[in-house]
């Protein structure tokens, strides 16, 4: 993956894990992401600490495959770009606030009425070579998914018909706001019962 090269030289630089490095760089994107006017959902903080725990999970457990023939490894890369692309596509339309790195996509998509697809390609590219200054691995895999994960995100969102201009999320303070609100009802309602159960005994 394009960021796990930013991800792995940041890790090694700061003696840290790549998941560890994935979860301090997502938590300073979340503070730029905020100054371009990209707010903080439960969807955000989730995107943020799981990815970042499981990418530890997995490199740690040798839990993906690795293939020797090639075919089956350029396919492989391919059908993650693709599922990676539907992923995208169904946690953002939840609404629940943008991961890091996808919330800068679509801050940046807003703000430049560029495509997905260029605002993808830059960001993961940029990624990608700061990544490899910091003594990141880069292979050809991980350049050919920098130069084209963009292309697959923008096409499983028209595949879904899905506008991410037009994307409203449902963030913290909303959640907050609604909590309040709910409590505010129970306590205007617990009150109500116990002034009829007065009046009632009386």
């Amino acid at each position: 993956m394009p960021w796990d090269v930013f991800h792995q030289g940041l890790g090694n630089l700061l003696g840290i894990t790549m998941g560890q490095a994935s979860i301090l760089v997502g938590l300073v994107i979340v503070l730029a992401n905020w100054l371009l006017g990209e707010k903080i959902g439960i969807g955000t903080l989730c995107n943020m600490v799981f990815i970042g725990l499981f990418l530890d999970l997995l490199m740690q457990n040798n839990v993906i495959p690795q293939f020797d023939a090639l075919a089956l490894r350029i396919l492989m890369m391919f059908m993650g770009l693709f599922i990676i692309g539907i992923a995208t596509y169904f946690y953002l339309s939840v609404g629940w606030g943008a991961g890091p790195r996808d919330g800068l996509m679509v801050a940046l998509t807003k703000r430049t009425n560029k495509s997905v697809r260029f605002i993808r390609n830059s960001i993961e590219v940029s990624a990608v070579t700061i990544g490899f200054l910091l003594g990141g691995s880069l292979g050809l895999g991980t350049l050919a998914m920098a130069l084209s994960g963009g292309y697959f995100i923008q096409l499983a969102f028209k595949l879904f018909r899905f506008d991410v201009k037009a994307l409203k999320h449902h963030y913290l303070e909303d959640h907050v706001r609604e909590l309040s609100i709910a409590f505010k009802r129970k306590n205007s309602e617990a009150e109500i019962e116990e002034t009829s159960s007065i009046k009632i005994k009386g």
